[in-house]
């Protein structure tokens, strides 16, 4: 059997893990068993329709329209994620969209460009979802506080305005702090892997019998591909919300 099997006996077994989670909340009077529960079924039921929905991509003589059609979906979702986490950012789905695109291009153009990994469905779909997945909290994070800062640092702003600044000199410490509070906390999971944890994709494949070494260089691969597109995803958002947050004639607008 492979070392990567896991029968239906094996997965009810794991989920004896959840009923953990809940004697803990009821021990502790968390108030959580109904929320466990619910995300461990959830789970359950997505990741069985995607288990399905991915036979038509991962076969070598499958066609990549699927795939393709399998990301457009993929980044439509996640710019409506992102615009019900920030629902008074103006023009979020939009430019969430475009930053979510704008990262794929850049990214996966890397990768398959310099043949990194080959053009397949088996590759495509989940580099993509491993993209979009991690620049997804980042996206929210900056776009709040964007919008955040300038409405509670209306008057700094204003006031590096009336002093001649342009609306981007004027806006960029705002932006740089922002940006950096977005991508800190990814900076920090890069540095600490391998020591204090080892990544869900190389577990995986040592799980499924790879040896390490190869499953090292996955792993690199994949965690050189999230940072890069939490930095793009964040750059470009955040670039266009500065710009929403302004006027024509470089002014603050009112209520942004």
């Amino acid at each position: 059997m492979n070392r990567a099997d896991i029968s239906l006996w094996g997965l009810g077994a794991s989920s004896i893990l959840i009923l953990v989670a809940v004697c803990i909340s009821l021990w502790r009077r968390l108030g959580l068993e109904k929320e466990l529960l619910w995300a461990a079924l959830r789970a359950l039921v997505q990741l069985l329709l995607v288990g399905v929905a991915l036979q038509l991509v991962v076969d070598d003589d499958d066609p990549l329209v699927f795939s393709l059609i399998w990301l457009l979906v993929m980044h439509v979702f996640a710019a409506y994620t992102t615009w019900r986490r920030a629902k008074d950012v103006p023009a979020v789905f939009p430019l969430s969209l475009a930053a979510y695109s704008a990262s794929a291009v850049v990214t996966l153009g890397v990768l398959f460009g310099f043949q990194v990994y080959e053009v397949e469905g088996r590759t495509i779909v989940p580099l993509a979802g491993i993209v979009v997945g991690n620049s997804l909290s980042a996206t929210v994070l900056v776009s709040r506080r964007l919008f955040d800062a300038a409405i509670e640092r209306r008057e700094e702003i204003e006031g590096r305005l009336a002093l001649g600044l342009s609306a981007r000199d004027a806006f960029a410490p705002i932006l740089r702090e922002s940006l950096r509070t977005a991508l800190i906390p990814q900076i920090e999971t890069t540095k600490a892997v391998g020591i204090i944890a080892l990544p869900g994709a190389m577990v995986g494949l040592i799980l499924a019998g790879t040896d390490p070494a190869d499953a090292v260089r996955v792993q690199l691969s994949v965690m050189y591909l999230v940072l890069g597109s939490v930095a793009t995803t964040t750059a470009v958002m955040s670039l266009g919300i500065s710009r929403q947050l302004f006027t024509s004639a470089e002014q603050l607008r009112r209520e942004p």
